[in-house]
């Protein structure tokens, strides 16, 4: 059976290209070998851990330059390092507010139940952006920045009408879907990681079908071992549906609305 597809989650980086404008165009040629209709972009060609206001800018800029090309095919999430409030303040107006951008990406700056990140987490939400908040529990330790599960639901709490998606799902995926399984605000992001049979199945158990979405991490993962968790699970197409599609437009249709924008 054919679904419509939409990846909510991937980068310039990782891809063949020496401009973003070709990044994007490698990422769309395999995309269409699969059948993917739209994927949401983030972060520049050389993303950095923890990037300065400057370095925050060019990858925006660089995904800005690559969503242009592509205005019918890609959406631009800004990426954001709360570690530098202000300059992140004024990414989030200029990319989102006042540009094409509707989504903020989080990365490994600074753990997202820290306090700084609510002014950007609340500037999001009055946007109408929902929040990718990369997540893992490594059992070689996280990174000094890196956020858990339990971090984005603390962060959750604070912030109850923002729109938040856990990335990822914690890489311990088992432990991240039961983490997150209170908070009907947060979305399970199942991409990245092998294709371990049983993850989309539990994501659909415990939190419904509403609350998963597809996405890829390609470059860094390829589009068909992702594909695989959803098209590989035992749930119904109905759930298949709105894992790859219903869910990433119910979520991103207030802004797209807010911005003149048709689906």
């Amino acid at each position: 059976m054919n679904f419509e597809i939409w990846d909510v989650h991937t980068h310039l980086s990782g891809v063949p290209g020496d401009a973003p404008e070709a990044c994007l165009g490698r990422l769309i040629e395999f995309a269409d070998r699969l059948g993917i209709a739209r994927l949401c972009v983030m972060m520049g060609m050389k993303p950095n851990y923890d990037p300065s206001p400057e370095n925050m800018r060019q990858q925006n800029d660089e995904v800005l330059r690559a969503i242009k090309r592509f205005p019918d095919r890609a959406l631009g999430f800004v990426y954001l390092n709360p570690r530098h409030t202000q300059a992140s303040l004024d990414e989030l107006n200029r990319c989102v507010r006042d540009g094409p951008m509707v989504g903020v990406k989080l990365w490994v700056a600074l753990r997202c139940n820290d306090s700084s990140l609510d002014p950007l987490v609340a500037r999001a939400t009055e946007l109408k952006a929902p929040v990718v908040q990369h997540t893992w529990l490594k059992i070689t330790g996280n990174l000094p920045g890196e956020s858990t599960p339990m971090d984005l639901a603390e962060l959750a709490t604070r912030h109850p009408n923002a729109t938040l998606i856990c990335a990822h799902t914690g890489g311990d995926w088992e432990r991240g879907i039961r983490v997150i399984r209170p908070h009907a605000h947060i979305f399970a992001d199942i991409n990245g990681g092998d294709p371990t049979a049983g993850f989309t199945e539990m994501a659909v158990r415990e939190l419904g079908a509403e609350r998963v979405l597809y996405g890829s991490d390609a470059g860094g993962r390829s589009f068909a071992s992702q594909l695989a968790k959803v098209l590989g699970a035992d749930i119904p197409d109905a759930a298949k549906r709105l894992i790859f599609v219903g869910n990433t437009k119910r979520i991103l249709q207030p802004i797209l609305r807010a911005k003149g924008i048709k689906l």
